[in-house]
């Protein structure tokens, strides 16, 4: 569905108590697995790349969409006009640089929609009745740091009930390695201590939230330890900010001696963070293994996946989520249509792994922690699930669609955007709320079990054990995390490699790029992405490099067929760039 009618507005929702008639849900929910009782309908199938959202008091829906360079805007509205559960209004709106491919935040506060490029913060005036907002944009928040994008920037925000804002800075490395050298790191290689990043990233910043044109320096440092916060959200009920964490990568990758595919593959984990002012949670110097429910010491620093160190000293997390799941928006769900059970507790969105081979890729469901009396239970359940589309999730490319963004509607009915095609779902509760429980739940619950959810046995769910070739067995080493085994990328973070120029063309820039990594923005596919290629050069041999370049380059299920390349080329681009060797 794309429909866009200019022009149109109605007045908002009536203010009566009447009990608001819920739309008919879409047979199969759409794909989706929920609980008895729950119900839902595809809003809009297509509005592109969709990331967070927000719902107007009047039920208008607003999405930060990613990958967007025209004069259309970077943002949807969308309006249900007949109350069928699907919008027949659909016209994009805000015109601005949408630096770097990490845009993210969509939250209305105050009358005001705000959104995030890379960069900034922006927002507008809603006009009761209109759709579009038509007003000025503001921008609230500059990230005016020398080195512009890097990883982890993105922007989302969250508002307390004091007139406060909260933005993440995250980290521009994975684990504090030197930013001008190796910011994805070197295996075997320490991180910088103490690591100079925390200054100004890897934590949140608190600031004025009545105040326009801030960087951040008008703002104050509200907690540290943070290395990446896409899902946040603050909880009036106890009145204090949450947010889940990205953990770290690359174990495996960075400490081959110290750590096992499978242990790369559910580590660390993504940490659920009640975030008090003045908190540290330890990183890039520890982090959270929800196995052993304890913080130990990075690799980069000392640690051996089992020693704790000076992780004794920080904070520890609510809970902790399986590695890689990451859990890309946070809502505590304060609507009435729902059962009682879900009344003030949390949501999570998890986009879904992309680097947990050579097992199978995991998360791409929707999850929900159950509160009471303002404390987790320590518990999560599957709440949405079907989004992939399929099980066992090889590649990222195999997922149909990926959960993204969270809201509440006026009815307290839930939206979930994903980010591949741009599908909005609207879930609804029809059931009897007084007989829900643990039948509904089990059912649930066997999900579990799925190869995309569970924990995967050592052996067994080990896809590609004894099947590799040596460039193949190289390539899924060190490339197949961000470029995925079938070479078709992330379509987020990472480009493909499948039937792409840049790989079948120019020799020399290929094994440079590998020799010496990339960073900055790069356009593959008319798409922009801004992500950081390790360099490894100091990591890999000539003859290991030329394996992984012939590999990609003569690769049937690529689709790519280019000539060979030799060591001794290689070692050539090694010598001709000053490189130095393995």
């Amino acid at each position: 569905m794309n429909i866009v009618v200019a022009g149109f507005s109605i007045i908002g929702f009536s203010q009566c108590k009447e009990p608001v008639k819920l739309p008919s849900g879409d047979p199969d929910n759409s794909g989706l697995f929920l609980p008895g009782s729950f119900e839902a309908v595809v809003v809009a199938d297509s509005v592109g790349s969709a990331r967070h959202m927000a719902v107007n008091s009047n039920g208008d829906i607003y999405v930060k969409l990613r990958f967007i360079k025209d004069e259309q805007g970077s943002n949807v509205a969308l309006r249900d006009t007949n109350q069928d559960g699907k919008a027949d209004i659909i016209q994009r709106f805000g015109n601005y640089k949408d630096e770097g491919s990490l845009a993210n935040g969509m939250r209305i506060h105050n009358g005001y929609v705000y959104y995030s490029s890379d960069l900034k913060i922006y927002r507008q005036k809603l006009t009761p009745g209109k759709l579009i907002p038509d007003s000025e944009m503001e921008v609230v928040l500059t990230d005016d740091h020398a080195h512009g994008t890097h990883w982890h920037i993105t922007k989302p925000v969250s508002f307390d009930n004091k007139g406060n804002m909260y933005v993440p800075f995250g980290s521009p490395s994975n684990a504090c390695q030197d930013l001008a050298n190796s910011p994805g790191g070197k295996p075997g290689e320490a991180g910088l201590d103490p690591c100079p990043e925390l200054e100004q990233h890897g934590g949140i910043w608190k600031f004025d939230a009545n105040k326009i044109g801030l960087t951040q320096k008008d703002g104050t440092k509200f907690a540290t330890g943070i290395r990446s916060v896409l899902a946040m959200d603050w909880n009036p009920v106890d009145e204090n900010l949450y947010a889940v964490m990205h953990g770290r990568d690359d174990l495996l990758r960075l400490w081959p001696d110290k750590f096992s595919p499978w242990q790369s593959a559910v580590l660390p984990s993504e940490e659920f963070l009640r975030v008090k002012e003045g908190a540290d949670f330890g990183w890039p110097y520890c982090y959270y293994d929800h196995m052993q429910q304890k913080k130990v010491l990075a690799p980069e620093y000392g640690g051996d996946g089992n020693s704790i160190g000076r992780c004794n000293n920080t904070d520890l997390p609510i809970m902790g989520f399986p590695g890689h799941w990451a859990p890309n928006d946070l809502l505590f769900y304060r609507g009435d249509q729902f059962p009682e059970r879900y009344k003030n507790g949390a949501f999570i969105a998890f986009h879904g792994s992309t680097n947990r081979a050579p097992y199978p890729q995991s998360g791409y469901f929707v999850c929900f922690v159950p509160f009471k009396d303002g404390q987790s239970t320590g518990k999560w359940e599957v709440f949405a699930d079907g989004f992939a589309g399929v099980d066992t999730i090889v590649n990222v490319s195999n997922a149909k669609f990926r959960p993204m963004g969270l809201a509440v509607g006026p009815d307290g009915s839930l939206y979930v955007t994903e980010s591949r095609k741009g599908k909005i779902w609207r879930i609804m509760y029809k059931g009897d709320k007084s007989s829900f429980g643990e039948t509904q739940l089990a059912q649930m619950e066997k999900r579990k079990l799925l190869t995309h959810l569970k924990t995967p046995d050592k052996v067994k769910d080990d896809l590609y054990k004894g099947r590799e070739v040596a460039g193949e067995r190289i390539y899924n080493t060190y490339c197949a995390a961000c470029h995925q085994r079938d070479g078709k990328g992330d379509n987020n973070r990472f480009p493909p490699l499948a039937g792409l120029e840049w790989v079948t063309g120019d020799k020399e820039r290929l094994i440079n790029a590998i020799l010496n990594g990339l960073q900055g923005e790069i356009q593959v596919n008319g798409k922009t992405y801004n992500g950081v290629m390790p360099a490894h050069a100091s990591v890999l041999d000539d003859q290991a490099i030329a394996s992984i370049i012939n590999y990609i380059r003569n690769n049937n299920k690529f689709g790519n067929n280019a000539s060979i390349v030799s060591a001794a080329e290689v070692s050539q681009v090694r010598k001709s760039s000053g490189t130095e060797s393995k």
